[in-house]
């Protein structure tokens, strides 16, 4: 019984090893990763003149599909409530980013809000290729 109740603290107290083990790894800043896309979300200004918009969005519809042309905009999406759409760029840099969606007819014409966020590879995946410790103690329990 003594032994059996050994077996289930080891197995029980497993989990909470592994978390700490993450916990610890968390507690140093961890270098983020390097910019291989940027989010770009425009929206347009709840007080844009509804005719300018229509106006200008010839242009902006031409001058947007050349930047995806030039695999600029990687993919691109409406928004469901209709307030403007989302890009995902290829750009390095948030900079880079700006230089071009600012370039566009609507954000030229003050008509838009943009707000970029910079993303990159999701680096925690990098812990499952690590090699396993190894263990001089067997972990299953023996009959």
């Amino acid at each position: 019984m003594h032994i059996e109740r050994c077996h289930w603290i080891r197995w029980s107290l497993a989990p909470l090893a592994v978390v700490a083990s993450v916990l610890s790894l968390s507690a140093q800043p961890p270098a983020g990763p390097a910019t291989s896309a940027v989010l770009t979300n425009l929206t347009i200004k709840s007080d844009a003149d509804r005719a300018q918009i229509g106006k200008v969005m010839p242009d902006e519809v031409r001058e947007t599909v050349k930047l995806y042309l030039d695999g600029k905009i990687q993919q691109w999406y409406a928004r469901s409530d209709g307030r403007g759409v989302v890009f995902i760029m290829n750009c390095g840099t948030v900079d880079e980013t700006k230089a071009l969606m600012e370039s566009l007819p609507l954000a030229k014409a003050k008509l838009v809000n943009l707000d970029y966020t910079p993303m990159g590879p999701l680096t925690p995946l990098r812990l499952l290729l690590a090699a396993p410790v190894a263990s001089s103690k067997r972990l299953d329990p023996q009959p």
